[in-house]
């Protein structure tokens, strides 16, 4: 048995140990070289099967059966492996190209570049791309197909990113298309036994993770027995600018009344019809690293780099890594102006910019770049190209075509000549009111040009609830301050409540509820504006970092208030961990940029796949919290009662964050799946992600392990474990890249 177990582990070790050079080995050799030499390597197979077969007979041994839950959690495992495994072996994969009208009955094989036929022939009836209304940016790709055989009748499906064709066993998916729309490119797997396999080992998966939850003899109760029992309604939860002085000399804007109705004209701005108010918010943010400019808002930022350029391009409001850059400019200040990035040769940064461009290697390239960028966002607004606010509706093949143009655009001859002054001059003649100071003629121009586009545009525009909710968002959505002070909050309620632990007394009744309001009320605005996003961009605010990170502030609210009454240290822990990841968003609110999804990303299954795993790295959040704690207490005598109090919490917040990780591992692979036609494609974040939850389920498996039942040695692990997640999280997006990474 003893030899059984080391085999069986050692197994479990190596392979965690050989994903994680793979993706240093990616990092360096490129993914072609990694899949090819390790991926899809027969060893790397055979590690794997060594591993389910060592698994499965010592699991037998230790007469797991006894306890069907466990027992079962551990056969839907092996039971996913054999259906990556039939995949692999039986399962086949190629490509198809259908034009209009055609009917194809072969596709070519991705691994054999050969041809293979068909029992049945395929035909596209119709191509078509379905956008965002009133907008260019793509909603889905849609293939309207049908299948015949002979002596059957025939039959069609509508094939989308996130909708799979099905037939006579075959699945189709759309990959892309033409430029002219005539012809579609599909892809065409066939696994029928695989995926009902690996299905299969989902649905136990998910079946037998529930019944350890609820089980009395399974790890999760008994571990509720030792802590106390939590209350019903957590294992619901869990399922279901920096300042810059004002005192020097002002530069020129627009009355703040007269700026806002700037903001509130229509613009298409990254793929979408949004309030001007929006661009001005991203474009001071983007410069500035703020929404605010000595006490102006956006929009006067914005009207004043617009209309009064002269006065502002000596304004130091370009945030750059000023160490870094002052070899260029001169200058070593954080901020600096547009002309300091002028001399007499012309642009400071030209030269360096074409040699990182060339593929020189140049220090400080990142900040360069930066910088670069800025400057191009304000050479976009001084040659007219950035507000695009003339909308221009006209039929083509059929269907209601709109363009929006800025000043700077050259529209096409169609729009007329009424249009072509309308959209040509309109902003000089509001440069000139601005400049005289008739601001009352200036609003008559602005509220035509509002007029124009709803009358060119109509129903295409968002509704007015829409707009406001929008202009609501932008005015509310800054963490800067509530990070700010959770993270001061957390680490002055961790005193407090330290120090009344230890002395077995709690805290006053008034902290205590003082602090419950303040959690109360940062859960709400925090979901408030999750909620406008939500609305705004139309689908839920979880598809990059920065709205992730919002949501795991707000989850570890949802948990603290949850157990507030259950631990004395829950609080303090979870106000921190929420400062924390607020702090980590409002890092990446640099580029907040509201955007329309991806077709591939409009998915349920994104929101679900993403909601779960950030409660689930909330939860380890908590438990290496406790690490942090448990550590320094284990060390001095007479304090062995809060150790175990701390561990017992650590075990039981352990499993449902392990159960919710595994979860969303496997509904990203379910999803993938139906975008894709594959379940893995060893990205580096996917890999990571699958090497934090075997990390994380030794611990579980304290039997084999008696280590695990000494506190120290069990909070130390747990205090380590907890750098594969911030590995999953940041390293992977900062630094080793891949399709899931959006740093």
């Amino acid at each position: 048995m003893k030899h059984l177990k080391t085999l069986s582990f050692t197994s479990f070790i190596v392979v965690v140990a050989v994903m994680v050079t793979a993706t240093i080995v990616e990092k360096i050799g490129g993914t072609e070289y990694v899949h090819r030499a390790i991926y899809g390597s027969w060893w790397f197979a055979l590690l794997w099967a060594l591993l389910a077969v060592t698994g499965l007979v010592y699991i037998l041994k230790r007469k797991l059966f006894r306890r069907p839950a466990t027992f079962m959690l551990h056969l839907s495992l092996l039971l996913i492996l054999v259906g990556a495994l039939v995949t692999h072996i039986w399962g086949t994969n190629g490509t198809m190209e259908l034009s209009s009208g055609q009917s194809v009955s072969a596709y070519l094989n991705s691994e054999t570049d050969m041809v293979e036929e068909l029992p049945f022939s395929v035909t596209l009836d119709k191509f078509h791309v379905q956008y965002y209304p009133g907008t260019q940016s793509a909603m889905d790709y849609v293939s309207t197909i049908s299948f015949s055989r002979e002596g059957s009748a025939s039959q069609s499906a509508d094939v989308s990113m996130n909708h799979v064709g099905k037939y006579s066993g075959y699945r189709f998916y759309q990959s892309g298309y033409s430029e002219d729309g005539q012809t579609t490119y599909l892809m065409v797997t066939h696994d029928p036994w695989g995926i009902s396999i690996s299905y299969v080992g989902y649905f136990l998966l998910f079946l037998s993770m529930l019944l350890v939850m609820v089980m009395p003899n399974e790890g999760f109760r008994m571990q509720l027995k030792r802590w106390g029992r939590v209350a019903v309604l957590f294992l619901g939860c869990l399922i279901a600018p920096s300042f810059q002085s004002a005192l020097s000399a002002a530069p020129k804007v627009l009355p703040a009344d007269v700026a806002a109705d700037f903001g509130n004209l229509y613009t298409y701005y990254n793929g979408r019809i949004c309030p001007v108010q929006t661009v001005a918010r991203d474009f001071t943010i983007k410069l500035y690293g703020s929404p605010k400019y000595k006490g102006y808002t956006a929009e006067q930022v914005l009207t004043g780099w617009v209309l009064f350029a002269t006065n502002w391009i000596d304004e130091p409001m370009i945030k750059v890594k000023g160490a870094q850059l002052a070899e260029y400019t001169g200058k070593s200040d954080k901020y600096i102006s547009y002309t300091d990035l002028l001399g007499y040769d012309g642009y400071k940064l030209e030269t360096v910019i074409a040699d990182i461009h060339a593929g020189k290697k140049v220090a400080n390239s990142r900040a360069i770049i930066e910088a670069d960028e800025k400057m191009n966002i304000l050479l976009m607004l001084f040659n007219g190209q950035m507000l695009r606010i003339y909308p221009y509706a006209h039929e083509e093949h059929g269907q209601t075509n709109i363009q929006w143009f800025s000043q700077g655009s050259n529209p096409p001859v169609e729009v007329g000549e009424e249009r072509w002054f309308f959209i040509k001059k309109s902003m000089d003649y509001i440069g000139e009111l601005a400049a005289s100071g008739q601001y009352d003629e200036l609003r008559k121009v602005l509220s035509q040009i509002r007029k124009y586009q709803t009358k060119e545009v109509g129903a295409a525009l968002p509704s007015d609830s829409l707009f406001r909710a929008e202009m609501l968002y932008n005015r509310l959505s800054s963490f800067t301050i509530l990070s700010f002070l959770m993270l001061t909050l957390g680490l002055i309620v961790f005193g407090f409540s330290l120090r009344a632990w230890l002395k077995g007394t709690p805290l006053p009744r008034y902290a205590d509820a003082g602090f419950f309001v303040f959690v109360c009320l940062s859960a709400l605005y925090v979901l408030l504006l999750s909620i406008l996003r939500a609305v705004v961009s139309g689908h839920l605010p979880l598809s990059n970092g920065y709205e992730t990170m919002q949501f795991m502030a707000l989850s570890a609210m949802v948990i603290t208030l949850l157990l507030w009454r259950r631990f004395q240290l829950i609080p303090p822990f979870g106000i921190f961990i929420s400062g924390l990841a607020l702090l980590v968003s409002r890092l990446g609110e640099s580029n907040p940029q509201i955007t329309p999804l991806m077709p591939v990303l409009a998915s349920p299954l994104l929101s679900l796949h993403v909601c779960v795993i950030m409660i689930a790295y909330s939860l380890f959040a908590f438990t290496m919290l406790n690490a942090l704690l448990a550590l320094p207490l284990s060390m001095k005598s007479g304090r062995e009662s809060y150790v175990v109090q701390l561990t017992n919490m650590s075990r039981l917040l352990l499993f449902p964050a392990i159960f919710l990780l595994t979860l969303g591992i496997f509904i990203g692979a379910i999803w993938a799946n139906q975008s894709w036609g594959r379940y893995w494609g060893w990205d580096p974040k996917e890999v990571w992600a699958l090497i934090t939850m075997m990390i994380y389920a030794i611990p579980m498996h304290s039997a084999s392990f008696p280590q695990f039942q000494r506190p120290r040695f069990y909070h130390t692990y747990m205090l380590l474990a907890f750098l594969t997640i911030l590995m999953t999280y940041f390293g992977v997006n900062f630094f080793l890249g891949g399709m899931h990474s959006y740093a």
